[in-house]
């Protein structure tokens, strides 16, 4: 079965112009990042239908819902699709059954994915049954519009930056049940996001846009791996490493095992065998020749140079590192690159200074 998604829309306005051409895996969560004004809402806009792109494709494995070449276009409240926006935009007159009742009524499909119930478990919120809107925090309501779209039995979910409109804590309270959307969920999923921390966290797939066009889409190490975008991610520039707890020492650290080799971090609660996702930065990585000896820095792994390049830094060098077939960025000064003459092929060991834990 077919379930790869295909976007291609033009968009043309008097001071901006829309014009991609993607293929989106059909499950998992795919992140459109970019700064502000680089098109991630017009195009999830356009997938969703909510603006009619005058040349547009778009598939859902099979299911092609728009093929502007034939003439063809379902309209958005005939697509079996959920939508949530940064505001949750719930009915005050309704209570939170009532909204994520309403869900339910939209169902354009006999499919039933969820009861009512099950997706207030899988969000958290089956307290909250009876609480009318304004008695609920931001992230409470943001919950409740997660539920309600889910409830409508879609067969994608389109999310346009829906923690932008809360503040730190709240985000803190909405991300692990997003994670656990990832986890349960069959269906797709659209994150439109502009803040690094949330797609590394969050996304598989992530497509970059600038200015309306498509500047990188993959697997999302791959593209985070990109020396040749240092400045999408600016400070932010680092990789993503999915590792499993391997032991929690009795010096209250915990030991992460990855395909790479291990790193060291705060002792977690984690039980042995338990998958985290970690984000190595690349100003935390620095580079020795010599082999580790009595230093601070516990993370120490073997690497290769893939390649260098310059950034948007003067006077600094970013380089791409193989660990054992994961990729691993290092932001070092060109004047170290130089002493160390750091090339391609070249054997050496890469310190991590810091790790910071996704989840």
């Amino acid at each position: 079965m077919n379930t790869e998604i295909k976007a291609r829309f033009r968009v043309d306005r008097s001071d901006f112009a829309l014009d991609v051409d993607l293929s989106l895996p059909g499950r998992g969560i795919t992140a459109l990042f970019g700064h502000s004004g680089s098109g991630k809402t017009t195009c999830l806009r356009a997938m969703a239908g909510l603006e009619r792109a005058s040349a547009g494709y778009f598939a859902l494995g099979d299911e092609v819902w728009q093929d502007e070449s034939r003439g063809h276009f379902i309209p958005v409240h005939r697509r079996a699709l959920g939508v949530v926006f940064q505001e949750a935009s719930l009915f005050p007159h309704l209570s939170v059954r009532g909204n994520m009742e309403f869900g339910l009524k939209r169902k354009t499909t006999g499919t039933t994915r969820f009861s009512l119930p099950e997706i207030a478990e899988l969000l958290g919120i089956a307290h909250l049954l009876n609480r009318s809107p304004d008695q609920l925090s931001g992230g409470e309501r943001q919950r409740v519009a997660i539920a309600r779209a889910l409830l409508a039995a879609p067969k994608i979910l389109l999310m346009d930056e829906p923690l932008a409109a809360l503040d730190l804590k709240r985000k803190l309270e909405i991300l692990p049940y997003l994670e656990r959307l990832h986890s349960e969920l069959a269906i797709p999923i659209i994150y439109v996001s502009h803040a690094p921390d949330e797609v590394a966290r969050l996304a598989d797939h992530l497509v970059l846009l600038d200015a309306g066009r498509v500047v990188a889409s993959g697997a999302l190490n791959q593209v985070l791996s990109r020396i040749d975008l240092p400045a999408t991610f600016a400070d932010d520039a680092g990789v993503v490493i999915e590792a499993t707890v391997a032991e929690h020492e009795v010096d209250d650290l915990t030991r992460l095992e990855f395909p790479g080799g291990a790193i060291y971090v705060s002792r977690r609660h984690e039980p042995v065998g338990t998958p985290l996702r970690c984000r190595i930065h690349a100003r935390d990585v620095s580079l020795t020749l010599l082999p580790q000896m009595q230093s601070s820095i516990l993370n120490c792994v073997s690497a290769s140079v893939v390649d260098l390049a310059p950034t948007d830094t003067p006077g600094h060098v970013l380089v791409k590192l193989d660990v054992t077939g994961e990729p691993l960025l290092a932001r070092i000064t060109r004047r170290s690159a130089e002493k160390l003459e750091i090339r391609p092929g070249l054997a050496l060991r890469a310190q991590i200074k810091a790790v910071a834990l996704l989840a």
